[in-house]
């Protein structure tokens, strides 16, 4: 019998964890398929990440189909994520005296809904009654800890992207010609924003702070990658805007620009649980502005002054010093870009299905 990884869709950084889980814990990896306004389109509908995957995978068609879980496998790993899934999931390995393990990504309570305020008490209970739990940073590991009163069965998987990809070396005569192809001027400084363009990713405020930037910088350009309810707003900024760009060329655009930005807000709803862009600018030596709403930040990746710069969440005229302290500072770019590159080391796939593994084991499904 197979473990179940359970989860809503295959996004391509979650392949080289899936591909490890599989060769070495016999993982299945089985997708409901909701959320997937929040993927970009060029992943893919489900049934096509389903077919690329190299690794077994399948649809699950809903939380019925979760409840019967514990007859085909001898364990399942579940996300807080997907609504009755989690619940449906857990509640199918009880049922058949099965071990469960929790995947937590969420480090503030969701409120101002009444459906987060209806199914809290369910996920509380999965909090405190999972076998184990893998977290994506110690953020996530002290909220999960506050339910469960412990902490020997709760282990960090640290979040990871493509080193190979997002690592490459990159020549100055493609960042030259990714300048050209994007229409942005052959030279002068680039302040990069790569995600969604919704309000909780921070980006009125990223506007905000542009404003007092560019008044006294006119020759710096911002470059926004993604799509999103905010792109008119953006686009009457008078930043330039990109539209979803494919993961193979993000290499390029990290390497050109001076520094990303991740200005994440909290809202009732959401909170950023890590934001993988600061890895993948990381790689690049790229240095990252992110606030202190970002998980990469509370999970100890980016430290203040050391491997990127912190500022207040919400505080636009913060993250317009911030970034004009590193266009300022060349210097400071480089000793920040080499810090956060040198912290990386322990953020790999390895790492996070070595994770996995010791809460199976935790667990009792190895």
């Amino acid at each position: 019998m197979t473990i179940a990884l359970v989860t809503n869709v295959i996004t391509p950084y979650r392949v080289p964890l899936y591909r490890l889980l599989a060769e070495r814990y016999d993982v299945e990896v089985l997708c409901f398929g909701a959320g997937q306004s929040y993927v970009p389109s060029w992943f893919g509908d489900l049934d096509a990440q389903l077919a690329a995957a190299p690794f077994p995978a399948r649809r699950l068609d809903g939380p019925r189909a979760a409840l019967a879980l514990g007859r085909r496998h001898r364990a399942a790993i579940a996300p807080v994520a997907g609504g009755a899934m989690l619940p449906a999931t857990y509640a199918g390995m009880r049922l058949r005296r099965r071990p469960f393990v929790l995947w937590g990504s969420v480090w503030a309570h969701p409120r101002g809904s009444a459906k987060a305020a209806i199914g809290f008490p369910l996920v509380r209970h999965v909090y405190r009654h999972a076998d184990a739990v893998v977290t994506y940073g110690p953020h996530v590991s002290r909220y999960v800890e506050r339910y469960r009163g412990r902490d020997d069965d709760v282990f960090v998987a640290p979040q990871s992207v493509e080193a190979d990809l997002f690592g490459r070396t990159v020549a100055a005569e493609e960042v030259a010609a990714w300048r050209a192809e994007a229409g942005l001027p052959a030279t002068g400084p680039l302040v990069l924003y790569v995600g969604r363009l919704v309000a909780e990713k921070g980006l009125r405020e990223l506007l905000a702070a542009w404003r007092r930037v560019r008044a006294q910088r006119p020759a710096a350009t911002l470059v926004v990658a993604g799509d999103g309810e905010l792109r008119a707003a953006a686009a009457a900024s008078g930043v330039r805007l990109l539209g979803a760009v494919p993961r193979e060329r993000l290499p390029v655009a990290y390497a050109a620009a001076d520094l990303v930005a991740v200005p994440s807000i909290p809202t009732p709803r959401f909170r950023e649980p890590w934001g993988l862009v600061c890895n993948e600018a990381m790689h690049q030596r790229t240095p990252v502005v992110a606030t202190d709403a970002v998980g990469a930040v509370a999970g100890g990746l980016v430290r203040d002054g050391e491997t990127g710069l912190v500022v207040g969440a919400g505080d636009a005229d913060a993250l317009a010093r911030a970034i004009e302290r590193l266009l300022d500072d060349d210097a400071l770019r480089a000793r920040i870009g080499d810090a956060g590159h040198a912290a990386l080391a322990g953020h790999t796939y390895e790492r996070m299905a070595d994770a996995f593994g010791a809460a199976l084991s935790r667990a009792g499904a190895l």
